[in-house]
């Protein structure tokens, strides 16, 4: 496909994905692309990272399935664009296909849920609905860090599913975007600093730091972007708390996001939080409210929203100056 191309599908891809999502009529008979790659690295996981090796040991035979992951994702994607080259009217199967990999559907749906739970069945069934979104313990959470729950994981996914994809995509095609997802799919599996995943799942964490590091930081521009369109929005706090708070945040990339939109909203958020038993001391993002509610997990989707629709308006701007 040519340069514009690829961009015009890809604007196809974010509108099907957010027109039907992924259906869970499909979901239900053959699974999920991430549920499949989820599967393979669960096995690559059981047979190759064994407690009884060395770290040095596992820390290659992590690397060594990573590789595998991605060969064999990649050139299933490749194999299947090429197809579509073949095939009339083939950039709609491709943009089908890549829809199933961007989550903004999923993830507006998931936040709202937990706005809509706040409002309609208090604080048991919001953190009933927080607790599908989010891996710290919900029941240490009262309504406002419920709802503080809720949008940042809305501004940290907005990074990984939505743009980051499409970030991937738009350079390098479906071979990039499914590379992209397998990448990020090892890390939340394996990237973790346990007993069992520290040396295995090093490699996956670290190159999910570094593919993430381009849309982590134009995430964070696009919310200071859309603050000028969304009402009582601020692009200078944007700007002001990413500059100020991004790099204190624990991961590489989640706190230009999450600075962003706190920024953006006069909010306050991260901190310190916990996950299962465990207290964390994550440094806070923006010195805005800390006592957040439904309402305010509604502006963040707002936000979030103009965001996306910046994004894609941006696409097809450069689509249009691509074809002459």
């Amino acid at each position: 496909m040519s340069e514009a191309a690829t961009l015009l599908v890809l604007v196809a891809a974010l509108a099907f994905e957010a027109a039907f999502g992924y259906p869970a009529w499909i979901y239900q008979r053959i699974g999920h692309p991430v549920s499949w790659i989820g599967s393979l690295i669960a096995a690559l996981d059981r047979r190759f990272n064994r407690e009884s090796e060395s770290d040095d040991k596992r820390r290659v035979a992590g690397i060594l399935s990573l590789a595998f992951v991605l060969v064999t994702v990649g050139a299933i994607a490749w194999m299947l664009e090429r197809l579509a080259a073949q095939i009339p009217n083939g950039g709609i199967f491709i943009a089908i296909l890549a829809s199933t990999l961007i989550a903004s559907r999923s993830l507006y749906d998931h936040v709202a849920a937990v706005a809509r739970a706040l409002d309609e069945d208090g604080l048991a069934g919001a953190r009933v609905a927080v607790g599908r979104i989010v891996g710290r313990n919900p029941l240490t959470l009262d309504e406002h860090g419920v709802a503080r729950a809720a949008i940042e994981s809305l501004a940290e996914n907005a990074s990984d599913g939505v743009v980051a994809p499409v970030f991937w995509f738009a350079f390098f095609g479906l071979p990039g975007l499914a590379v992209y997802k397998a990448i990020n799919t090892a890390d939340s599996m394996i990237g973790h600093r346990t007993k069992r995943h520290e040396a295995f799942g090093w490699a996956a964490a670290r190159l999910d730091d570094l593919v993430n590091l381009p849309a982590s930081r134009l995430t964070g521009l696009m919310f200071a972007a859309a603050a000028l369109f969304a009402r009582g929005a601020s692009p200078a706090g944007a700007l002001e708390a990413m500059s100020r708070d991004a790099s204190k945040h624990r991961s590489p990339n989640a706190g230009w996001a999450e600075s962003a939109m706190a920024g953006a909203l006069g909010f306050k958020l991260n901190g310190p939080k916990v996950y299962g038993n465990v207290r964390v001391e994550d440094a806070y993002m923006g010195n805005g409210r800390r006592d957040l509610a439904a309402e305010d997990i509604e502006a963040a989707l707002r936000l979030a929203v103009f965001a996306w629709g910046l994004m894609i308006a941006t696409l097809l701007f450069f689509a249009v100056i691509l074809r002459g």
